[in-house]
């Protein structure tokens, strides 16, 4: 059975529940498939979220303010469920997109999916909860455009995980922080979901940074200085920030990164 049809079928697939069968099915038959191809994988010329999403600009997204009302909470779940929802087709494509590469990329990938999925479907369910779904609020397509504009490995592996999910790292620390102080029954099941993304997404970044590195020693380039250069090529304006360190530091990144990245300088 071939691989990355069958990947191609999952990412296009719009149909959240069949979907994640279909990924299911794809996993737990791994020793049936082939993983090695002599065919170059597509451009996706759109999100498969598309078909049930509005997509607009970021500037139009739904604000997310406090958490009073149904609708508030909607929104801010709406927005945490639509990075999910995009992690998982941004893992499938990366084992899609990058092929003949040895086997162990593949389920480690496979595993972020798996994960992924995991999150979506807890994010969801709180989203339910308050009486609306995902599809409900405009979405942004930036996650996405990204997957497009990363087309080789080591651009992938530096701007998906080792910058938009290492920034993620630093977000749920902070939403988990304001949650804290409002202490309700929504709250504080948010904040358990939220502890549990968090302490999985660690691995996910450092799976970037492991085939970031892979990549970076495969063409004997120096990973600190070329992460950079790629990050300054994908986002000019970039600005220093507060980082969740403790976090990052596990998740691969340097010192010496860290504090090219962060507000405050840290002592390793």
């Amino acid at each position: 059975m071939d691989f990355y049809n069958t990947l191609e079928k999952i990412i296009i697939c719009d149909n959240i529940p069949q979907k994640f069968e279909m990924f299911n099915d794809l996993n737990q038959n791994l020793d049936n498939f082939n993983f090695q191809s002599t065919q170059k994988p597509k451009i996706f010329e759109k999100a498969s979220y598309e078909s049930f999403c509005k997509v607009v600009p970021p500037s139009r997204v739904p604000r997310r303010r406090g958490f009073d009302t149904n609708e508030k909470r909607a929104v801010i779940l709406h927005a945490i469920a639509h990075i999910e929802y995009s992690a998982v087709d941004l893992a499938l494509d990366a084992c899609y997109r990058f092929r003949n590469l040895e086997k162990e990329y593949y389920l480690d990938w496979l595993e972020v999916v798996d994960d992924e999925i995991r999150h979506f479907n807890l994010i969801n369910n709180l989203l339910k909860k308050t009486g609306y779904k995902y599809g409900d609020f405009p979405v942004h397509n930036s996650l996405f455009e990204a997957s497009q504009k990363t087309q080789d490995l080591l651009s992938r592996m530096a701007v998906i995980p080792r910058w938009y999910e290492a920034n993620g790292l630093d977000a749920n620390e902070k939403i988990i922080s304001k949650l804290k102080k409002q202490n309700t029954p929504f709250t504080n099941e948010l904040i358990e979901t939220l502890n549990l993304i968090l302490k999985e997404e660690i691995p996910h970044v450092k799976k970037g940074d492991k085939w970031f590195k892979f990549e970076c020693k495969r063409q004997k380039l120096n990973p600190i200085k070329t992460y950079f250069e790629i990050i300054d090529n994908f986002f000019k304006d970039w600005k220093k920030k507060d980082l969740n360190t403790k976090a990052r530091l596990k998740a691969g990144f340097t010192c010496q990164e860290i504090n090219i990245l962060s507000k405050e300088k840290i002592k390793c």
